[in-house]
């Protein structure tokens, strides 16, 4: 779950982050109350989960209440990469003396935290790791271990920051690290983080992503969810709703399984025989015909997609559930997409006549499966 970034400053300041005074409006009218509190020159931010915000025209400086009127209505009449605005947060103009970047993510492979620190903020850290990596201070935390003096003293001799500065960056630092762990965030992110006249260290902006299993553990964003759908498409709502994991892709050939592992091979196998996979669709074990029905129907809806391959290892998923809800998405949404189904497992016997009574290929090989719908879109 990634967070807004009014979301994130409002964490930030209780864990004695600073932040710039900011108003968040949710239509034009209330720009002109938000620029009394704030004062002029002012930044208005639009609130959309995308990369590129500011290139595309999301953050914006105004210097009056007219300008803040007009670019407010524009912001709110446009799309940010696709994505509506919704709400702007509108913020005090901050004196920049230099941005910083700061953040704690996670080294699965070292399975550790890892701060990433850099003098060359305000821009991504991975076009910083490709201009400049010598400029990137990583510093690595054992979990077992947790956050010490001397990591934030290594990070600020590594970011050549002395004194009062070394001091706020540490206690920044503490603060990340301590959102990290009573979050359980994937990421946490300040991107920029400036030096200000005054000396002081400011966040600019906040990043958080929530690790979604730990969500239960955390019912204010839950239901923070629920009443906003964070900037998905319908359906990446509904595959949130059946627990789905679902990830669009730019190809034509829709891929459906049941397992990360199996619906990846399934991805494999495609690119293999010269496919374009549209789509990784993992319906998890023990799916019912409801569940299964729900899932097919997202690949089912999406014009783009020309054929869907399928593949099923029945465990605790019983292949004539499969079976059905494949039957009964198909008759739903009236759809003729070229369907190839590999089904083999618990109830297959039962699975497979209905498929075959309904006029839908199935395969006990899955690399005929994917051949086959690969075929279908390249005629080869």
């Amino acid at each position: 779950m990634r967070l807004y970034e009014f979301e994130g400053k409002e964490i930030f300041s209780r864990y004695g982050i600073k932040v710039p005074k900011g108003v968040l409006i949710s239509n034009p009218d209330e720009v002109v109350r938000a620029i009394d509190i704030v004062g002029i020159p002012a930044v208005l931010k639009a609130q959309v989960l995308v990369g590129g915000r500011g290139k595309a025209g999301g953050v914006r400086i105004v210097n009056s209440r007219e300008d803040a009127l007009r670019i407010a209505r524009e912001m709110f009449s446009r799309e940010i990469r696709g994505v509506r605005v919704r709400r702007i947060l509108v913020e005090e103009a901050v004196k920049i003396v230099r941005e910083l970047y700061l953040s704690i993510t996670i080294d699965r492979s070292l399975r550790k935290y890892v701060v990433l620190g850099s003098l060359e903020g305000g821009v991504d850290i991975e076009e910083i790791a490709v201009k400049k990596p010598e400029s990137i201070v990583r510093i690595y935390i054992d979990p077992l271990v947790g956050l010490k003096s001397y990591h934030s003293r290594a990070l600020s001799e590594g970011m050549g920051l002395g004194g009062e500065l070394a001091s706020k960056l540490g206690s920044i630092l503490n603060s990340l690290y301590r959102i990290m762990l009573d979050y359980d965030a994937d990421l946490v992110e300040i991107n920029p983080l400036v030096i200000t006249e005054t000396q002081d260290l400011v966040a600019l902006d906040s990043k958080i992503t929530i690790d979604d299993n730990a969500l239960y553990r955390h019912q204010d964003l839950v239901s923070a969810l629920e009443h906003d759908p964070r900037d998905m498409d319908e359906d990446e709502i509904i595959a949130r709703k059946y627990g789905f994991t679902y990830v669009k892709l730019e190809g034509d050939i829709g891929i459906m399984g049941n397992g990360a592992g199996l619906t990846m091979a399934s991805m494999d196998l495609v690119k293999l025989y010269g496919g374009r996979p549209a789509s990784f669709l993992d319906i998890g074990g023990g799916a019912n015909k409801e569940r299964v029905k729900a899932a097919l129907k997202i690949l089912l809806k999406r014009p783009d997609i020309k054929s869907i391959f399928i593949n099923i290892y029945g465990g605790i998923t019983k292949c004539d559930e499969v079976a059905s809800g494949i039957v009964e998405a198909i008759k739903e949404t009236g759809s003729d997409k070229k369907i190839f189904v590999r089904l083999v497992g618990t109830r297959e016997e039962e699975g497979r006549k209905i498929l075959i009574e309904n006029g839908i290929r199935y395969f006990t090989d899955d690399n005929d499966a994917a051949l086959e719908a690969v075929k279908a879109v390249t005629g080869n």
